[in-house]
This record gives structure tokens, C-alpha cells and sequence, in this order.
């Protein structure tokens, strides 16, 4: 029996090979601190749970929900996308529900490229992005993401030959890694640049609530002539405190759209009904109780930004998403660093080069554990000190 000659193209996915580090370091007795996924501790608001209790007592709640998720959850999402962003969205072609946004994003690859097509991922920046091209049989050409640059996109990195081939652009704002925020201009120039060179622009949106400072995140989709070019990815897991519910949507272009939908409905039959009618009641919420979660992350990512500089790295609090991007000393390698680190503490971040070769150098630190064992991480962080980078 032989395996397919893809795997060779894809690599474990970085997370769940940190995991059996994490689980070495338990069984030998370390009290282990995961700050390494951005997996929100969290939970929902108590409405949504009584949401999708009251839709799972139905009789007739159980069985296949459909391939275009629900009209209730179509319309939540367009009304959501009224009202924060001042999108006008129509809800039976220009959205659609997904099983979490990850395996969509991975299935626009498989239903938007050909062999040989040319994608502009980012680097550093979210692994999917590239293994979705990938297994479509498209190369991918890395968009660096410099801290010089406030980690924005400059096309002038991209030469006119590698534009002209490529076929397709993934961006995301709020920005995972990193933590950068994009403007309205960022995002024009964005959208300037895929018209120029007919390419499908990307956005993955998730992080736009998860917001402490400044102007709120904006859609791609506001940016004037954005339909013409782009679709955008969300989800319920990081806003909402959902992320093991699996709710996400792509929205935007029509045909883009149903292209995706044509995939994924040989992929799944739909998303459970009660979670649907819960992810509804989530989208019509005061958004009031979203900004007091928000000072929750604020507080932890203050408490270990200090951490992080008693052992000699570089970091700052972000405008948005919830996890810190920190510098290295120079000559440090992340994963080394990062081993050291859960070894000596057993506390948990993920090396930067999980997100590309861009992020050698640098960690990301999330602030989805409870403040008080965030508080007892910053103080083994703190006792290690500087001797972290020992061997390192």
C-alpha cells in the first residue's frame, strides 16, 4: 500500500505536532501552561448555550440541516454584517455558512485554482493559506509581512512576473500572527493591486472584534469596488468564544461564493441545526458584553508582555487579536527558545516559524488561559529570566 504522493507536500500541521511536545512535558510530571493556540477559555454568552439547548430539545432538530446553512443563520450574518461594518450583504448568494472557516479556506484552493496556478500567502502567516494551494497543485509565493512595515503587505516585493502569474491573494486583518491592524487605505491599496493584476483577493476576518484601541477593524468588503474581488472569511470562534463549535462563513462575491459551496457540499452535509440557531443568537447580540471580554485580554497580554521582557524579548501589547508577537534577541532560534522554555517552565508558546521562514525570530504568545494561571506563567517566565537563551 502506498501513500499519495501529496503528503509529501504537506507538512503535520505545526500545532499538532507542538501538541505531543506539550504531552512529553505533562508525563514527565510539568505542570504545563498552553499558551501556544489561540483556543479562547472562554465561554459563550449564557443566551447562546440556552439557544442551542432550546433548538437541541426539537424532535425534528437532528437530522441534515442543508448545504446552505440555515435562512436564520443567513440572515444573522447579513444583519451582523450591516451593523458592524455597514455591508449590505444578500443572504442567499452572498453568504454562506461553513463548518469553521479553516476547512473553507482550505476548499476555496481546491475550488478557485488549477495545477500550476501561483498564490500570494503571507509570511509569516496562517498555515492553511498555503496548504489549501497546495494540495490544489498551485505554488505559492510569499507575500513577506515586515515588522519595518508595521507587518503590512508592500506589493512592491511582489515583481510584475510573479503578479501577472498569480491567480489568487490571501490577507488577513486583524493579522494572526503578528497582531497588526489594517486601514481603510491599507485595505484599498489591497484591492487596487488584485484589480490591477485580476486577482481573487482573500480576507480572513476573525480577529475584527477582538479590538482594544484605535479605529475598529474594517472589512475588506467596505473598501469601494471590494465585490468585485474579493470574498472574506469569519467565524464565531474567536469573537463569540465558539471555537469548538465550528462556525464560520465566507461572504462576498456571488459567484466565489457558489463556487465554494459547490466543493464543500461534497466535503459535508451542513452544519448541526441547534448550532446554527445558537450562532444566530450570537450575531444578534449587545455587542457591549464583547468589550468587556476584550479588557479580560487586554489585562493578560499586559501581564505577559511584561513576562516576556524580564526574559529579554521585545513585544507590545496589539491594537487587536488576542496574542502577542515577540521579538527574540538576535541570533535566537524560535523553536529552540520555545522548547527551552516549556522544558524549563513548562509554559507553552508557539515558535514564530510556525506561520513561515519570516517568523524565525520572533514568538506568538496567546492570552486564552484563565488570569490566574496567566499570572502564575509570568512568574516562572519571570524566575527563568535572561538563562532561557542559554543553549538556546
Amino acid at each position: 500500500m502506498k501513500l499519495a504522493r501529496r503528503l509529501e507536500e504537506i507538512p503535520d500541521y505545526p500545532f499538532a505536532r507542538w501538541a505531543k511536545h506539550c504531552q512529553a512535558a505533562t508525563e514527565r510530571g510539568l505542570d504545563v501552561i498552553r499558551f501556544d493556540a489561540g483556543n479562547p477559555d472562554l465561554p459563550p454568552p449564557p443566551e447562546v448555550i440556552e439557544a442551542l439547548c432550546g433548538a437541541a430539545r426539537r424532535p425534528t432538530g437532528h437530522g441534515y440541516a442543508g448545504y446552505r446553512g440555515s435562512r436564520e443563520l443567513r440572515t444573522a450574518i447579513a444583519a451582523y454584517y450591516a451593523r458592524r461594518f455597514g455591508v449590505d450583504l444578500d443572504p442567499k448568494t452572498q453568504i454562506l455558512p461553513l463548518i469553521g472557516s479553516k476547512s473553507g479556506i482550505v476548499m476555496l484552493s481546491l475550488a478557485m485554482l488549477n495545477s500550476g496556478d501561483a498564490v500570494l500567502v503571507p509570511d509569516p502567516g496562517y498555515a492553511p493559506y498555503a496548504v489549501g494551494a497546495r494540495l490544489a497543485g498551485a505554488r505559492t509565493v510569499p507575500l513577506p509581512l515586515r515588522e519595518k512595515n508595521g507587518f503590512l503587505p508592500d506589493f512592491a516585493d511582489i515583481s510584475g512576473n510573479e503578479a501577472r502569474a498569480s491567480s489568487m491573494l490571501w490577507l488577513n486583518y486583524p493579522n494572526n500572527p503578528t497582531g497588526a491592524t489594517a486601514t481603510q487605505d491599507d485595505l484599498a491599496a489591497a484591492v487596487a493591486f488584485a484589480k490591477r493584476h485580476d486577482l481573487l483577493l482573500c480576507h480572513d476576518a476573525p480577529y475584527a472584534d477582538v479590538w482594544f484601541e484605535g479605529d475598529r477593524p474594517p472589512s475588506i468588503l467596505s473598501i469601494p469596488g471590494a465585490r468585485d474581488v474579493a470574498v472574506e472569511f469569519n467565524s464565531l470562534s474567536k469573537t463569540f468564544n465558539m471555537a469548538g463549535w465550528r462556525v464560520g462563513f465566507i461572504v462576498g462575491r456571488a459567484d466565489v461564493v457558489e463556487a465554494l459551496a459547490r466543493i464543500e457540499s461534497n466535503f459535508d452535509s451542513g452544519m448541526l441545526g441547534a448550532i446554527q440557531a445558537a450562532a444566530a443568537a450570537a450575531l444578534d447580540l449587545d455587542p457591549s458584553w464583547v468589550e468587556e471580554r476584550n479588557a479580560i485580554y487586554r489585562e493578560r497580554l499586559g501581564i505577559l508582555r511584561k513576562a516576556l521582557l524580564a526574559l529579554g524579548l521585545s513585544a507590545d501589547v496589539p491594537q487587536a487579536t488576542l496574542y502577542l508577537w515577540a521579538r527574540l534577541p538576535h541570533g535566537a532560534s524560535s523553536e529552540a527558545f520555545s522548547l527551552r522554555l516549556l522544558k524549563e517552565t513548562g509554559v507553552s508558546i508557539a515558535p514564530g516559524t510556525f506561520f513561515g521562514s519570516s517568523g524565525e525570530g520572533y514568538v506568538r504568545i496567546s492570552a486564552t488561559r484563565p488570569t490566574d494561571r496567566v499570572r502564575e506563567a509570568a512568574e516562572r517566565m519571570i524566575q527563568l529570566g535572561s538563562s532561557a537563551f542559554d543553549g538556546a
